[in-house]
């Protein structure tokens, strides 16, 4: 069971530092975006798995606490991970890929759907990096239009 670190673990490791991030949310087609901030501590954990815990604010206010791990796995050839937040009971369980340019990894999910009628929809988060000290997640719904619509992005730094 000593499994080596392959080249997709290596990728996650350029997540592993301290980081500050700026959230902005469309809560309501209707209004204008809602803005947050927080921060986010990434360890590795023996170079195949991330594990990020941040802190912050909601886009519509209150304190929030998310954890987020992420790791590959070699027999699926996918990217696996969870996340978790103080603001709902749910389990977030994801599974995607890296672009062929290895700069963009796309993390799709299934979840709650944003409509309160619980149902539930398909999600996907797509962490690009911008450089080595700047990343943006963008988080996208697909809608009952077959359309994939954006309601999220972070920016995140990493703190000098």
């Amino acid at each position: 069971m000593n499994t080596e670190p392959q080249k997709e673990h290596q990728w996650l490791q350029k997540l592993v530092g301290e980081w500050t991030y700026e959230t902005e949310a469309m809560i309501s087609p209707d209004q204008p975006p809602e803005r947050a901030t927080g921060t986010e501590s990434v360890r590795s954990i023996g170079g195949l798995w991330v594990v990020g815990e941040g802190q912050g604010e909601m886009p519509c206010g209150g304190a929030a606490t998310m954890i987020i791990t992420l790791g590959y796995d070699p027999h699926k050839q996918r990217y696996i991970g969870t996340w978790v937040g103080s603001m709902m009971t749910y389990l977030w369980l994801y599974e995607g890929e890296l672009d062929a340019a290895e700069n963009m990894l796309s993390l799709n999910s299934d979840g709650p759907s944003m409509t309160g009628d619980e149902k539930m929809a398909s999600y996907r988060d797509v962490i690009e990096f911008k450089s080595d000290n700047h990343r943006v997640m963008t988080s996208y719904v697909l809608g009952d239009d077959g359309q994939w619509h954006q309601f999220m992005t972070v920016s995140s730094r990493r703190k000098q």
